[in-house]
């Protein structure tokens, strides 16, 4: 199955993109997505946090990703 991964602010600069077409070859959550997503790109391991949202919604790690989903990776943001 396919999804379109989106990176935003920091994470878009580590990736070296903002749109990731991955192809996923079993079921997975967003937990797992993060763990695989900070296998493939080493730079990620420098973020302690960030969120993630399937299809404009915020998803827990537990949510089990489906085909043609949008999933949405957000930095902290900090400001003032």
């Amino acid at each position: 199955m396919k999804i379109t991964l989106l990176f935003f602010g920091v994470t878009a600069d580590l990736i070296g993109k903002t749109v990731l077409v991955m192809a996923l070859e079993n079921t997975m959550t967003v937990g797992a997505l993060k763990l695989v997503l900070k296998e493939k790109y080493l730079k990620l391991k420098n973020i302690d946090t960030y969120a993630v949202a399937v299809n404009e919604a915020y998803a827990e790690g537990t949510l089990i990703l489906k085909e043609g989903d949008v999933v949405a990776i957000i930095p902290p943001v900090s400001g003032g």
